[in-house]
């Protein structure tokens, strides 16, 4: 497949032109004309660019690319992770906020269905687009949910567990989520974010409300994955580089 033809189609299904965003979702760097191979990796970085360069990747799909608010500068790390690509002459295509909202293949949307929840509606907005979204679980315990969580997404999940032991309706926004924890309270008894912000404990604990915080690379794995098998019906070979971060 020509690079052209499945940018297009990319950009299309994730409606990339309908979002306000930081990142510069798209084809960030240009390289190889014809795709026949194609991995996926959580962040742009030069452990990415090495093991899809050592799989022969002709392009690289991320949640978090190399270009946030225009490039001014093309020095040190910007410099080193360009020249790696333009040499490599591996293409760089980013879907960023894109990829959280999306009503298919969206993280948020992805971990709801994964936990066995049916996907009802979006909510917390953010840069005029609503990113996260919610629906109906049955009913759960918290501790069923953290174990869910850590199985399933090989995480490791801290908690604020300051509303009901039984959580219904469940809401979530992948990655940085703290900010939509007041209205996620209104509409679910439990936020599943990633990761954990100080000002989210009193938040919580003054709404009476449980907030999980299962990793911002975890809960940003979940949507490449299901792209993933999108890209990969359209006959092309796919696989995805895990690099989680290890503290």
């Amino acid at each position: 497949m020509q690079l052209e033809e499945l940018v297009e189609y990319l950009d299309d299904y994730l409606d990339i032109k309908s979002f306000r965003d930081s990142s510069s979702n798209g084809l960030q760097i240009e390289g190889k004309k014809d795709i026949r191979k194609v991995a996926f990796a959580v962040d742009a970085c030069i452990e990415s660019f090495q093991k899809a360069r050592e799989m022969k990747a002709d392009l690289l799909i991320v949640h978090h690319g190399l270009i946030w608010g225009g490039l001014r500068f093309v020095r040190g790390l910007t410099y080193k992770r360009l020249k790696f690509l333009l040499e490599s002459g591996m293409s760089l295509y980013v879907a960023h906020l894109p990829l959280d909202a999306h009503p298919e293949v969206g993280n948020n949307v992805q971990i709801l269905k994964l936990l066995g929840a049916e996907p009802e509606s979006f909510f917390a907005e953010y840069e005029g687009q609503k990113i996260g979204a919610y629906g109906e679980i049955g009913e759960k315990s918290m501790t069923s949910l953290e174990n869910e969580l850590e199985g399933k997404l090989r995480t490791k999940v801290q908690s604020l567990k300051f509303g009901s032991g039984e959580v219904k309706k469940l809401s979530v926004v992948s990655g940085s989520g703290t900010f939509a924890i007041e209205e996620a309270s209104e509409i679910s008894d439990c936020l599943i974010t990633g990761e954990y912000r100080h000002e989210a404990y009193h938040a919580a604990k003054e709404l009476n409300f449980n907030v999980i915080f299962a990793g911002h690379y975890a809960t940003e794995t979940i949507g490449l994955k299901a792209l993933m098998e999108k890209v990969n019906a359209l006959g092309l070979e796919t696989f995805f580089i895990d690099n989680p971060p290890v503290w």
